[in-house]
């Protein structure tokens, strides 16, 4: 079986990993992935997009890929679109005009839920299969509409979750993925980890390991590491930038406070359009059967090194570890085997 993919992220790369692992056939991909799963089309480094500014500069080049996406369509049995809806989205249009008859898989779905919810019904006329990974996500769509809640991926990819609380001064530290995001929280973390006094990990994705100092500052209080999964394991307490990193937090069972602070133009623009309370994902999924936080979040100007620290002091460890086993609960199983019957034609649940 040969799939066109469109995975133009690092997070939905490491879906499609554990993805892969699940096929019962052969399988080979097209398109955009990781070159550690194949032979793509464009090297991911050329997708990176810092906000929204940044990606309006880039729109020639996504056009100009997209069409390339669609000449790729007659040879491929079916097409599996991962994330990125600003990308998959249009291109989903663009095969089912073209080729009505080729079957659209879309997996970890645009959240049109927390806007623009008139996509919903564009999503549910374009794509022959919905693979949700949020409990609630198939309520907002109509009855007839192809989707399912098929589990959550990450409880494929994490091998370690927490049976019981841990008590120490083992703290990780997370500013991020974005070149942005760590400049703008570097500073803060490092004053914290001086007041702190602990033992402290940073955490680095492996593409910035050759750029630590010049992205960093002064981290010669932190150790040093790219292991995301085992670090939050190890440690007793996190500090993290938004994003995947505070549900991996809250299922591996490590409290932790989530910072953030985005450009001044992309958080202006985010205010108005997203229709939400919280922007940690362990928050949206918890308010949803639960109705309240299951962590703190610090936006923007709240964000300083004392905040931090007094939201360190005053949070209810104990209380978050019930809470994210209840998460656990809620989120049932990974995601990748029944994904993979999904695409290989299997309905047997």
């Amino acid at each position: 079986m040969k799939i066109l993919v469109s995975a133009l992220e690092h997070s939905a790369n490491v879906h499609l990993k554990a993805l892969t692992k699940e096929f019962t056939t052969d399988v080979e991909l097209v398109g955009v992935f990781d070159k550690n799963l194949g032979k793509p089309i464009v090297d991911l480094r050329a997708l990176a997009i810092m906000g929204i500014v940044d990606a309006i500069k880039k729109l020639p080049f996504f056009l100009g890929l997209s069409k390339q996406m669609l000449e790729l369509v007659p040879e491929v049995d079916k097409v599996l679109l991962i994330d990125s809806s600003g990308f998959n989205l249009p291109l989903a249009k663009k095969i089912k005009k073209k080729y009505p008859d080729k079957e659209i898989v879309y997996y970890i779905l645009p959240q049109a839920w927390a806007w623009k919810k008139k996509r919903i019904p564009v999503l549910a006329k374009t794509i022959d299969r919905l693979a949700s990974i949020l409990p609630f996500e198939p309520s907002y769509y109509p009855d007839n509409a192809p989707i399912e809640y098929v589990g959550h991926p990450l409880l494929d990819e994490i091998s370690q979750l927490k049976e019981s609380l841990s008590i120490g001064n083992k703290i990780a530290f997370m500013p991020g993925s974005r070149k942005s995001e760590i400049k703008s929280l570097m500073p803060h973390y490092i004053a914290l980890q001086k007041e702190l006094d602990c033992d402290a990990t940073l955490i680095v994705p492996e593409h910035f390991n050759d750029k630590i100092g010049e992205l960093y500052g002064d981290v010669s209080g932190f150790n040093i590491t790219n292991d995301a999964h085992n670090t939050l394991y190890e440690s007793d307490f996190a500090f993290i930038c938004s994003g995947t990193a505070t549900l991996e937090a809250v299922l591996i069972g490590t409290p932790f406070i989530l910072s953030y602070i985005a450009k001044p133009l992309d958080y202006f623009i985010a205010r108005r359009v997203l229709n939400i309370d919280y922007i940690g994902l362990g928050n949206i999924m918890f308010d949803k059967f639960q109705h309240r936080a299951i962590h703190p979040e610090l936006i923007q100007d709240e964000v300083t090194s004392e905040n931090l620290l007094h939201a360190y002091k005053e949070m209810d460890r104990e209380k978050f570890f019930d809470d994210a086993l209840q998460l656990r609960s809620y989120l049932k199983h990974g995601s990748s085997k029944r994904v993979a019957q999904i695409i290989e034609g299997n309905d047997d649940n």
